[in-house]
Parts: C-alpha cells; sequence; structure tokens
C-alpha cells in the first residue's frame, strides 16, 4: 500500500513539474519589442496613433469623409453630434486606430472630442481601461 502511495505521488510530482516546464515555455515572447515601443506591448501596435503603415480603415464612419479638410471651428450642430455619436460608439481599443483614420483622411474633430478621444486611448496605455466598455 506504502508502495501505490509513493509511486502515486511521484507520479503527480512529474506531471507539476512537467506543466510548469510547459508553461514557462509558453509565457516567453517570440516577438522582439521595438525601439519605439511604450511598454505597453499587449496594446502597443493597437494603439499607436503614428503609424507606418498609411492604409485607411474605416469604422464604419464613411459619412465623416464629409468633412475631410474642414475646421472643426465651423462645425454645425449636426456635424459635431455626427462625429461625437462615432466617437462614443467605438470600443476603447479601436479609438487610436480611429484618430489614426481620421489624420489620414484629413479629418479634424472638435478639440473636446480630441481631447476625449485622447484621453480614452491614454487611460487604456496606462492600464486603467475597463474592458473596453463604451464611455457614455
Amino acid at each position: 500500500m506504502l508502495f501505490i502511495l509513493i509511486v502515486i505521488l511521484a507520479l503527480v510530482i512529474a506531471v507539476v513539474l512537467v506543466l510548469l516546464l510547459v508553461k514557462k515555455e509558453n509565457l516567453e515572447p517570440d516577438k522582439t519589442v521595438p525601439d519605439d515601443c511604450c511598454g505597453a506591448h499587449a496594446v502597443c501596435e493597437r494603439d499607436r496613433l503614428l503609424s507606418s503603415t498609411d492604409e485607411i480603415i474605416y469604422f464604419d464612419d464613411e459619412e465623416l469623409d464629409a468633412l475631410a479638410g474642414k475646421d472643426p471651428y465651423t462645425f454645425t450642430e449636426e456635424e459635431y453630434d455626427m462625429v461625437e455619436e462615432v466617437l462614443f460608439s467605438l470600443r476603447e481599443s479601436d479609438v487610436a486606430g480611429w484618430l489614426r483614420s481620421l489624420q489620414l483622411r484629413n479629418i479634424e474633430i472638435p478639440n473636446e472630442l480630441k481631447d476625449e478621444a485622447l484621453l480614452i486611448v491614454s487611460e487604456r496605455r496606462s492600464g486603467n481601461h475597463t474592458n473596453d466598455a463604451v464611455k457614455k
């Protein structure tokens, strides 16, 4: 009986050691970190406003193309509301990409909305976000 307990204990210890070694191998990063990375590697690539690509990605906001080149101080109330609606319908993780998309499309947004969008990106980078909750 004692022999069986020793064998079972040895097997359990062996399984635990194997699992720890496999888990340790999976935790090591596969990519090298760029020199200009902010340190928040999990969200760094998604949240970069300055991207090396000029590919425009739309966030179901094609109607904003009508604002290209327009001074945000001259927006009508409807145009302001249109931009605001898009901003607050985005997931937090999409805000930085959306701002980059607007830059590439030559669309400026009002300072109040820009400040709110940059605050969302900043909070996300610092880890103060809450699971992509939509701010309302």
